[in-house]
C-alpha cells in the first residue's frame, strides 16, 4: 500500500465525521440528537402567535423542522459548541405577509449560526450580525 492510497481510502472516513454531532465535552455542547425546539424568540424579536417556527435534530448530523409556514430539512455539523447548517431543502408553500417574513429571517439566521448553548430547557444559537441569539424552547427531550 502506497500513502496516497490509504489518504484516498481515508478521506470519506474523515470528512464524514464532521457530518456527526460530537460527544460534549468540557465547555462543549450537549448533544442535540433527538431533541426538538420550538422558537420563542428571533435575535430580540418575538414570534408570531400560532406560527410555529421549530428545529429538530432527528440524528446525528440531520436537521429538520418548521420555517413558519413550510416544512425543511438538511444537514448540519456540530464540534464542541460552535455549529453549522448546511443547505437546506424546504416546501415551498406561498408565505404571505408576516408569516412569510418571519420564515425568511429565520431561515436566513440559521445559515449564519455560529454557535449553541443548552441551558436547562432553552437552546440559543449565536448568529452572526444579530446582537442576540436565536432562543427556543425544549419540547421533546
Amino acid at each position: 500500500m502506497t500513502p496516497r492510497w490509504i489518504a484516498t481510502l481515508a478521506l470519506p472516513f474523515i470528512a464524514g465525521l464532521g457530518a456527526c454531532a460530537m460527544p460534549a465535552g468540557p465547555g462543549g455542547a450537549p448533544p442535540l440528537v433527538g431533541t426538538e425546539w420550538r422558537l420563542e424568540d428571533l435575535g430580540g424579536s418575538g414570534v408570531l402567535d400560532r406560527v410555529p417556527a421549530t428545529l429538530a435534530f432527528p440524528e446525528a448530523g440531520r436537521v429538520a423542522g418548521q420555517g413558519s409556514c413550510n416544512r425543511f430539512f438538511g444537514s448540519y455539523t456540530l464540534v464542541q459548541d460552535r455549529i453549522a447548517f448546511g443547505q437546506m431543502g424546504m416546501t415551498r408553500m406561498a408565505c404571505a405577509g408576516a408569516v412569510g417574513e418571519q420564515e425568511n429571517r429565520y431561515m436566513a439566521a440559521l445559515q449564519k449560526a455560529q454557535r449553541v448553548q443548552v441551558q436547562g430547557s432553552t437552546l440559543t444559537l449565536s448568529v452572526e450580525g444579530m446582537d442576540k441569539p436565536l432562543r427556543f424552547v425544549r419540547t421533546r427531550p
